[in-house]
């Protein structure tokens, strides 16, 4: 992972001010990705309010381990294989990566700026090419 210390904490930070909406910002995510891919609804069987908090869960145990990414990449290679299970694609990664900008530009309003979009954008893709790497 190619990965700057600034970005690392430009990411971290900005989740910070994320969690205490994040409820709110999981509605916003999910939302967001099926009017991008309504196709992707099918994949989700459960409670949604759960499936969001799961999400923001995930994500934030991914964040906080960026700081160590020889121990994040495990459990990244993990759940890529949970989401295999669950019928995810490997181009189902754009739109979720799409609506997870959206969520971050929505919830973090002023504080959004092209340098956070910079570092979550390089932040999620190699999250995505290490789970699609083990998964597809």
């Amino acid at each position: 992972m190619a990965l700057t210390r600034e970005q690392i904490q430009q990411v971290q930070t900005s989740f910070e001010q994320v969690e205490p909406i994040a409820d709110q910002a999981a509605v916003i995510f999910y939302d967001k990705l099926f009017e991008y891919d309504p196709a992707l609804r099918a994949l989700f069987k459960g409670d949604m309010h759960e499936q969001g908090r799961m999400l923001m869960s995930t994500l934030k145990l991914a964040v906080r381990g960026l700081s160590d990414l020889d121990s994040l990449v495990p459990v990244l290679q993990k759940l890529a294989a949970r989401h295999v299970d669950y019928g995810v694609k490997a181009a189902d990664y754009t739109p979720v990566g799409n609506a997870l900008l959206y969520t971050l530009k929505t919830g973090l309003g002023e504080h959004w700026n092209d340098s956070l979009r910079e570092a979550w954008l390089e932040v999620y893709r190699t999250m995505a090419q290490v789970m699609k790497a083990h998964a597809h």
